[in-house]
């Protein structure tokens, strides 16, 4: 069944709010976004900053220690024009290069959904054009134990990872913490280079359409952090501060899915991993750095 969601109103933590909507688990949602700043579809500003998230969608069946695939089917910007920030962050240069950079400010993009295209105009000489690649930047299930967690940061429950992997054609899977998932979505990017290392993508609101299934837990075939997969790679996100933690928990969620799902032996799955692995960079923004650790589907037998 597709189910057409309206939000009319928002949440910047992810957690275990009243359901916006109840759905069957297979059941396909058309709804919208609204971009990190809180403006809309007419660029009008309707809730605080801070990743507003839509829903939360309560999935019939869904239970703790089950898993919720979500296939992201389309991601299609609604508006012309799009905000970023434009200086990268302190955090990601050398400490004594800090004091040489201009104060970050505001700049508009304008964005061709039918040329499919985001062009910087900050009427300067500085030009540039972009393909749109409309991603997810936060979307997740609501955390155990009651918890309401900041879009602003992200976890084993998901949140703002700004992954830019996360786009149409790719399904997402995370662990269940509590009855009927509670799946947030919101924070859509017309464009973002790895690791958000600016503090924004490109910001803007969207319309998006995804299907949500139950996977019901079955004893060693629990997943404890999200993990996707593409036509070409199987892949596992890590969220947590340092970095080498992140690392951490992508590459064991990874040596627990080859082992549990493709038969490998530690030893066979490490030999895999030190020879293919690939890792890209999620968020290096935030409280929580994202790390997705990947392997091509081609290894896989």
């Amino acid at each position: 069944m597709i189910h057409k969601f309206k939000p009319t109103r928002y949440y910047n933590a992810i957690g275990s709010h009243e359901p916006a909507l109840r759905v069957n688990d297979g059941d396909t949602i058309v709804t919208t976004t609204i971009d990190a700043l809180g403006r809309d579809e007419r660029d009008k500003l309707v809730w605080q900053r801070g990743n507003p998230m839509s829903g939360p969608f309560y999935v019939e069946g869904a239970q703790p220690g089950d898993t919720l695939a979500v296939k992201l089917e389309k991601i299609t910007p609604n508006r012309s024009v799009g905000y970023t920030a434009d200086v990268v962050a302190a955090n990601v240069i050398d400490p004594d290069y800090v004091r040489q950079l201009p104060k970050s400010r505001l700049v508009k993009w304008d964005v061709d959904a039918k040329r499919k295209t985001a062009t910087f105009t900050d009427n300067s000489n500085f030009k540039l054009q972009l393909p749109l690649n409309p991603m997810i930047g936060c979307f997740g299930v609501a955390p155990s134990r009651g918890q309401a967690i900041s879009t602003a940061t992200s976890g084993n429950f998901g949140g703002n990872m700004d992954y830019n992997g996360f786009v149409a054609g790719t399904t997402v899977y995370f662990p269940v913490f509590v009855e009927g998932a509670l799946f947030h979505i919101g924070d859509v990017h017309a464009v973002q280079g790895d690791g958000e290392i600016v503090g924004t993508g490109i910001e803007i609101s969207a319309e998006v359409k995804f299907t949500l299934s139950v996977i019901k837990n079955k004893k060693g075939k629990e997943i404890y952090w999200p993990r996707g997969e593409n036509r070409e790679f199987i892949f596992t996100v890590g969220n947590a501060r340092p970095l080498d933690q992140c690392i951490q928990h992508a590459t064991t969620e990874m040596l627990r899915w080859l082992q549990n799902d493709y038969k490998m032996s530690a030893r066979h799955a490490s030999t895999l991993l030190g020879q293919c692995v690939k890792y890209d960079m999620g968020n290096m923004f935030d409280p929580a750095y994202t790390m997705v650790c990947k392997v091509a589907k081609k290894w896989l037998h």
